[in-house]
């Protein structure tokens, strides 16, 4: 099984034939720029498209604090994600409250412990969108 820098760098080597289908759901890659360091930072997030954009969620399993790649995200907006061998540019933003709802049910319903994750933390699990720019 895929996991981490290894499922990054597999995924960017064959443009996603390996680790774009995982686990019975889908990976893109999103990459970010480190808010401390300036250097990008890419990471395997489940993904679903949504209209013209596509959804992620910082889950981080459930615990207390964001992951990393989302106070990224939250410094410097400006991201790349790839699906498959599409790379393209975008801006990310946290889905507004009477946005995430239905978000999040299309999360869920690829991803069911992202229910699970929720129940183990006071925190709001942000939905990510991720629009084309």
């Amino acid at each position: 099984m895929l996991f981490g820098q290894e499922h990054v760098k597999r995924y960017i080597e064959t443009d996603g034939e390996e680790g774009h289908d995982w686990e019975g759901t889908t990976v893109a890659i999103l990459t970010t720029r480190g808010r401390k360091s300036g250097q990008p930072r890419s990471t395997p997030l489940i993904y679903q498209p949504y209209g013209d954009a596509y959804l992620v969620v910082a889950s981080k399993g459930g615990a207390d604090e964001h992951p990393l790649w989302y106070l990224n995200l939250q410094a410097d907006p400006e991201v790349e994600f790839q699906i498959k061998g599409d790379r393209f540019r975008a801006r990310a933003r946290t889905a507004t409250p009477e946005e995430r709802p239905d978000m999040w049910r299309t999360m869920t319903a690829t991803w069911p412990a992202y229910d699970e994750y929720a129940t183990k933390t006071a925190r709001d699990i942000p939905v990510v969108v991720i629009e084309r720019v």
